[in-house]
């Protein structure tokens, strides 16, 4: 057999190899995604008083993101955004979904599909654990969204029982009837499997351990066929909570404690993985829906080197920790400074599984940045997160009192010194671009941190 001939029967076997990897046996997802998490709450992001050996693991073995950003400064909006790939002012969802306040926002918009839709028509198993907060009322919930199963928690875990939610025959109360349930202090939060409640109220010190286990309970059943696996933390959002084993042993409180035990759950995640032999054919995302909420003399979230926070325009609101792990095609150890947001998640598994992608999408595939291509740069122009816009390292923010800040992202990440007055013309390019239907900011006030 000549030479050419050889070369041409190694590289077919190559091409056949990678087939079967990613043919055969298709990826797998999971997405953990944490509540008000800060971009300087980890340890490989600067972290000192909080210890994420799991966590750091990923990024050592995976692709640590700089300039990641969720596509909202508060909760439902940033979920809704990273299920469907859009902005959330076009997923039907503007603001945080909260049963004591009048609000036309139901949940995600039907028609619009989710990361779950796109995946089932692949013949992938889907499952949400954790806190779903994108619709709470029949025809928005997880089971409703594409998921065969939920089990966590509907809203926030300082938000009370919606009256919209029934209960199973067979539900677990402890010390209330269920009209007490329904009438019950903010915090008491209820325990759902798929459309009702079995448990009321839960214990919330083990909310961070039972989505643990309800996942691990998932990786286990579906090992042996494509799986999605959308884990969605409750914590640290407050009231803060931890297992008896987390609390006092971090070096920043209860809120250290919380991200120490939601650590631990990513350990426990990985373990798995590697036991069942699925390590290297499962993506795994790590990432947070917003920045964190401050609390000024208090031990609680940091967003590290950058200004703000939760509900704020700031980059400390949107700009998130993020950690993208998938050793059979992601160089280890790699750090990418692109600009990249949760909309992105859903083009690439799409892109990854072999699917359709749906029309209307915002984010972009960034496949390319995982595989390390030195000529791949972020795939944005614009970027709008509420009220502001981003373009290359310039950032516009516009207040709802109308005043404008022109921020250099790139020079000075911080945004301390707005240059709106000194570049007029800039400040009005990019005050062009922003699209009416996307300026709509957040509903919680902005939160003006210095």
């Amino acid at each position: 057999m000549g030479k050419p001939v050889k070369l041409f029967s190694m590289l077919l076997c190559l091409v056949f190899c990678a087939t079967a990897i990613a043919g055969d046996r298709p990826y797998n997802f999971i997405i953990i995604n944490c509540d008000d998490l800060g971009y300087g709450d980890i340890g490989c992001y600067g972290a000192e008083d909080i210890r994420t050996p799991n966590i750091d693991r990923l990024a050592q073995g995976g692709l640590r993101f700089t300039d990641f950003h969720s596509a909202s400064s508060v909760c439902s909006p940033s979920r809704a955004a990273l299920l469907t790939g859009r902005y959330p002012q076009r997923t039907g969802i503007y603001f945080v979904i909260d049963p004591r306040t009048e609000s036309t926002e139901r949940g995600i918009l039907a028609g619009i599909p989710t990361i779950a839709d796109v995946l089932k028509e692949k013949g992938y198993a889907t499952a949400c654990v954790g806190k779903w907060h994108v619709g709470h009322r029949r025809g928005y919930l997880p089971t409703e969204r594409g998921f065969d199963s939920f089990e966590g928690i509907p809203l926030s875990n300082d938000m009370p029982m919606p009256a919209e939610i029934a209960f199973a025959e067979d539900a677990i109360l402890h010390g209330v009837t269920r009209e007490q349930a329904y009438h019950a202090k903010a915090g008491m939060i209820p325990w759902m499997r798929n459309d009702r409640v079995v448990e009321f109220p839960i214990d919330q010190d083990d909310l961070t351990a039972r989505c643990t286990r309800e996942s691990l309970r998932f990786i286990e059943s579906h090992r042996d066929e494509p799986f999605f696996l959308y884990l969605a933390h409750p914590m640290p959002h407050t009231p803060l909570a931890a297992s008896e084993g987390f609390r006092g042993k971090s070096g920043r409180g209860l809120y250290g404690d919380a991200v120490q035990e939601i650590d631990w759950s990513v350990g426990q995640i990985l373990k798995t993985l590697d036991r069942l032999g699925l390590t290297e054919r499962t993506l795994v995302v790590f990432t947070s829906d917003n920045g964190p909420r401050l609390y000024p003399g208090r031990r609680a979230g940091s967003a590290g080197p950058y200004r703000g926070g939760k509900a704020g325009p700031y980059e400390g609101g949107h700009r998130v920790p993020t950690i993208i792990y998938l050793p059979s095609m992601i160089t280890p150890g790699r750090t990418c400074d692109e600009l990249a947001t949760a909309m992105d998640l859903l083009p690439t598994f799409t892109n990854l599984a072999g699917c359709q992608l749906p029309q209307n999408i915002d984010g972009h595939d960034i496949t390319m940045l995982l595989r390390d291509d030195p000529d791949t740069a972020t795939p944005y122009e614009t970027l709008l997160i509420e009220g502001s816009i981003r373009r290359g390292p310039w950032k516009l923010i516009l207040q709802p009192n109308g005043i404008a800040e022109l921020y250099d992202c790139r020079r000075r990440p911080r945004e301390s010194i707005n240059l709106a007055d000194k570049l007029p013309e800039k400040a009005s390019e990019l005050r062009a671009l922003i699209s009416d239907d996307l300026i709509r900011p957040a509903a919680t006030a902005y939160q003006r941190t210095d």
